[in-house]
């Protein structure tokens, strides 16, 4: 599964920063998964469409959600694509969520809410704009697994094509904020049982390394 190219393919598209990426799956073979990237920027808006016009405010570029049909047997699969993408990309750390079924009774709402956002489904925007501009055509059926089933999600800040450049103190990282790859870690299989978070390091500060 390469998340590389489609990562890169959409920078290179829009021009913009990241500020970060997340991956969202339901734990069942072969479903498409969610790949959203969370841009960094405004857009102007302004009291007419021409360049003169007085800008009134600033809303944020919404994300961008993707659904990937890469088929896939295994979720130690997709949790090695996250952390190749992630250590390619300079990201200082993984972190995986696993998170229960938010339909099973006396589930707090709020995780109703986190799960439409991981699968790029945000109800609402700044000032009514939208917080997301999603390409997944199945994306209601993967939320209806997801409320049944539980979910994971995967969130790492890439250093390459992100925001993070002017503050990674990261002693791993080489000129453009990339690694070479491949990743050196290994996946830890995930329970799917409750929730729970795991997080693959990967930076080591500038500071900690011997002289």
């Amino acid at each position: 599964m390469e998340l590389i190219n489609r990562i890169e393919d959409q920078i290179a598209a829009t021009g913009l920063p990241l500020f970060g990426i997340t991956l969202a799956a339901v734990p069942c073979p072969d479903t498409p998964i969610i790949l959203t990237l969370h841009w960094h920027g405004f857009i102007k808006e302004r009291l007419a469409e021409i360049e003169e016009a007085e800008t009134v405010a600033y809303t944020p570029v919404p994300s961008s959600a993707l659904q990937l049909n890469e088929g896939w047997r295994d979720l130690v699969t997709v949790d090695r694509a996250a952390m190749d993408a992630a250590w390619e990309l300079g990201a200082w750390d993984v972190q995986r969520a696993e998170r229960p079924g938010c339909m099973r009774q006396g589930a707090p709402s709020r995780e109703a809410l986190e799960c439409m956002q991981a699968f790029g489904a945000f109800p609402y925007g700044a000032y009514g704009s939208n917080a997301v501009v999603a390409d997944a055509p199945d994306a209601d059926e993967l939320l209806e697994v997801a409320g049944r089933q539980g979910y994971l999600m995967w969130l790492f800040r890439p250093v390459r094509g992100g925001i993070w450049g002017e503050c990674a103190a990261d002693a791993t990282l080489e000129d453009g904020g990339r690694r070479r790859p491949p990743c050196p870690l290994l996946p830890i299989p995930p329970k799917c049982d409750g929730s729970r978070r795991t997080i693959y390091r990967f930076g080591v500060h500038a500071d900690d390394t011997p002289e």
